[in-house]
This record gives structure tokens, sequence and C-alpha cells, in this order.
């Protein structure tokens, strides 16, 4: 069927309408192509930030238990006592 057409085209001298389509579909097809891509990103970086915000919900909440039992973990991993700070709300 494509070399049908490709010979009906090419009898008739139109080669230029042929190279024009098939420039316009490639390009067409390429657009789609970065269109598709782009959604994918979008959505990888979307699940990207959830995760962090949930982390960020998930420290914190463990930096509010620490904080009420009044104890935590420096970095070095060794427990430390949380100091009330004078004239700040706990």
């Amino acid at each position: 069927m494509i070399e049908d057409l490709t010979a009906h085209v090419m009898a008739r001298g139109d080669l230029a309408h042929l190279a024009l389509f098939l420039w316009a579909a490639t390009a067409t097809l390429i657009g789609l192509v970065l269109v598709r891509e782009l959604a994918l990103s979008n959505q990888r970086f979307s699940d990207f930030v959830s995760e962090v915000a949930r982390l960020n919900r998930y420290l914190a909440e463990l930096g509010t238990l620490a904080r009420a039992s009044g104890r935590g973990w420096n970095p070095s991993g060794q427990p430390v006592r949380f100091r009330s700070i004078p004239g700040c709300a706990k």
C-alpha cells in the first residue's frame, strides 16, 4: 500500500508534498512524545514533593514527641535533654 502511494506521488511529481507531509507527521509525533514525557516528569516531581512533605510531617511529629518527653538525640546519636528557654513557650 505504501509503495503504491509513493509510486503515485512520484508519478505525479508531488515529491515536495510528500516530503512536507513526512516532515509534518514526524514533527507532530515528536511533539506528542515530548508532551507525554513532560507529563510523566511532572508526575514524578509531584510524587517527590509529596514524599518530602510526608517526611517533614513525620520528622515534625517525631520532634514533637521527643520534646514532649524531654528527651531527644543529637547528630552523633547520643541522648540529650531539652532545656526550656526562658521566655519561650513550650
